[in-house]
């Protein structure tokens, strides 16, 4: 994760002050058990002085004084144990909260300036295009397609758009999912039919079964099955194929998307589920995307009762599969 270096070094001074209170705390609890139990110490020997070596009972009295050091020794090692391990169980659960605080916030400045490129660029094509088509005199097909594109922008920021307010609606739990029997055969592959309109030079190769029905939210569905594919175009090299693959067996659908990208690493598998979640991998940095798509497909799996998994596609690249058990 990277901070613009003023944060950088304000987080560090952060830290720094952190950790130096820390040692402090923990400095003056070890100064205040060693002085008590120097203190104790003092006490016994000087009791122990006050009594007369040849009395009848000077050595019982000894016991008891020496019986008496250990247990007050003990009980300040308890104690000081006690308030050791509240501080430091204290210390880690504010360092671990002030650390996800932190990495959230980033994460969210991240998404506001992903999103406002991810605006910005539909919003100047459509523009662009629209000017064109007022400022000049185009022939037909020109005119076509300058409109498609403007449509093709415009389904794409209208997309965006309802990923926005489906996330905002989960968060706060005002999303209401109203399920009807739905065929996802056609459901998918009218997404595919999409896909290939909107990218007509990449490869989509789809295998869908037929008549595959179930019961579910038409539009969540269709977000979820359209940020996979989407996903797969965007992290994947132009000149590689995305694989749909969609069956159902054993009363279990399966909706599977594959790609021949660079892949994600082992570590970050579970991550990439996690709202505004973007991969450190440089193949990944230069791809659109504000960390939403893999997040609303989670959740949209959740609302069908289904699980999503993310494997390694072999040789090379992700595959992302929605399991949906009848």
């Amino acid at each position: 994760m990277t901070f613009p270096s003023f944060k950088t070094k304000r987080l560090r001074l952060i830290f720094a002050v952190y950790w130096v209170l820390l040692i402090y705390i923990v400095s003056a609890l070890m100064y205040w058990f060693i002085a008590l139990n120097r203190q104790n110490h003092q006490m016994i020997q000087f009791e122990t002085e006050q009594l007369k070596k040849d009395s009848a009972g000077y050595y019982d009295a000894i016991q008891q004084l020496n019986a008496a050091e250990k247990r007050k020794t003990i009980q300040y090692i308890g104690e000081g144990s006690i308030f050791l391990l509240l501080i430091l169980a204290s210390a880690v659960f504010i360092y671990r909260a002030v650390r996800q605080q932190l990495i959230s916030t980033q994460q969210q400045q991240n998404f506001m300036m992903a999103i406002t490129h991810e605006l910005k660029t539909p919003i100047a094509v459509t523009k662009l295009n629209l000017e064109t088509l007022q400022r000049r005199k185009l022939d037909e097909t020109q005119q076509q397609r300058l409109l498609q594109n403007t449509i093709q922008e415009t389904n794409r920021l209208n997309a965006l758009c309802n990923n926005m307010l489906l996330a905002s609606q989960i968060e706060a739990g005002g999303y209401s999912i109203t399920k009807e029997d739905i065929n996802l055969a056609e459901l998918v592959n009218e997404c595919v039919q999409d896909c290939i309109i909107r990218y007509p030079q990449r490869q989509i190769k789809a295998s869908i079964g037929e008549n595959i029905f179930i019961m579910g939210d038409r539009l969540l569905l269709q977000m979820g099955v359209n940020n996979l594919i989407d996903n797969a175009i965007k992290y994947s090299p132009k000149e590689t194929p995305v694989y749909i693959l969609l069956k159902e067996q054993n009363k279990e659908i399966s909706f599977s998307v594959k790609d021949e990208g660079k892949g994600i690493d082992d570590t970050e598998k579970k991550k990439v589920f996690d709202k505004y979640y973007r991969t450190g991998n440089q193949a990944t940095k230069g791809a659109k995307g504000t960390g939403l798509g893999l997040y609303l497909t989670k959740k949209i799996a959740q609302q069908h009762n289904a699980t999503v998994l993310l494997t390694d596609n072999v040789p090379a690249g992700c595959n992302f599969t929605i399991l949906f058990r009848q």
